[in-house]
Parts: structure tokens; C-alpha cells; sequence
């Protein structure tokens, strides 16, 4: 993606994080509506995994199946077997580090006789308290040229935040 950067960037306080990227990602929602463009073209957490249903993949946090249990389209059989694991991955949740979740994701692949199950985070070289994050910095440089004075104070405070973990 010409005019993107990567950046690993790592965070103290994991909730803090979440906040202050939701933050970030709606105000440059709400710009992108005004101006055409996104500064943010994606955020992965060190405990995103996703898993492949019937209709597409589907990403969410470990500690969070629960939570989507019921949006998955897969055979009631899977899904025995996920929450199976994930109830096992979420019992060691204070001690997780990113080789025990792809070791989970691996046993899990060959327990489903399919690969279902992804974690892009280890292959990215995460550890626990860091996240992926890709940034328009082209689409950035244009918002910073054409914002108009009643916007401003959205982009610098996105802006502002964001420097917060560059």
C-alpha cells in the first residue's frame, strides 16, 4: 500500500490502548466521511485471533468468545471443540504469551482436521502488550493540508493521541 506505514508499537496499560485507539479510529471515521480518507488502516493486537466460518473470517480478542459465540456460522460440533480451547486459552489468560496462543492455535487447527483458525500477531513478532498498527501517512499529510478550521481541533486531537505510542 504506497504511502503506508507499519509500526509495532508497545503499551503499558492494555485497556487504556483499546480506549484511545477507538478514540483515534472514530474521530479519523468521522474525518474520512468529510475528507475521503482513513489514517488508520488497521490496528492487531497481540491477542486478535481470527477464525474462518461459513460466511468469511471473523476477528476478535481472546477472552471475547464468549461474546461472539452466537455470530459464528459454523456446525455445532466446531464449535464445541473452539470454545473447548478457548476456555482453555481464557483460564491462562494472566500468563499467556504469544507462543502459548499460537501453540492453542496450531493444537486447534489439527483438533478442527482444518485450518480455521488464524493468529497473525505471532507471525508479526508481537508480544504481550504490543500492537500492530498501519497508518496512512499520505492520507494524513492531505488531512493536514485540506481540514477545514472547524475540524481542526478533531485531526490534532487524533493526531495528539496517537503520538501518545509513536
Amino acid at each position: 500500500m504506497a504511502g503506508t506505514v507499519s509500526k509495532i508499537v508497545s503499551f503499558n496499560y492494555e485497556e487504556e490502548f483499546v480506549e484511545d485507539m477507538e478514540e483515534v479510529m472514530e474521530r479519523f471515521t468521522y474525518l474520512a466521511s468529510r475528507y475521503g480518507v482513513n489514517v488508520i488502516e488497521g490496528v492487531l493486537l497481540w491477542d486478535y485471533i481470527g477464525i474462518r466460518d461459513d460466511e468469511g473470517i471473523k476477528v476478535f480478542r481472546i477472552g471475547e468468545f464468549p461474546y461472539i459465540e452466537g455470530i459464528l456460522k459454523v456446525d455445532l460440533d466446531m464449535l464445541k471443540i473452539l470454545e473447548q480451547y478457548f476456555d482453555e486459552m481464557e483460564s491462562k489468560w494472566e500468563d499467556l504469551t504469544t507462543d502459548e496462543i499460537n501453540y492453542f492455535v496450531e493444537m486447534l487447527n489439527d483438533a478442527l482436521g482444518e485450518h480455521r483458525v488464524y493468529y497473525e500477531a505471532y507471525d508479526l513478532g508481537l508480544e504481550r502488550n504490543e500492537a500492530y498498527v498501519i497508518l496512512n501517512i499520505k492520507g494524513l499529510y492531505y488531512l493536514e493540508n485540506v481540514v477545514d478550521s472547524e475540524d481542526r481541533h478533531v485531526l490534532d486531537e487524533a493526531v495528539s493521541i496517537l503520538t501518545k505510542y509513536m
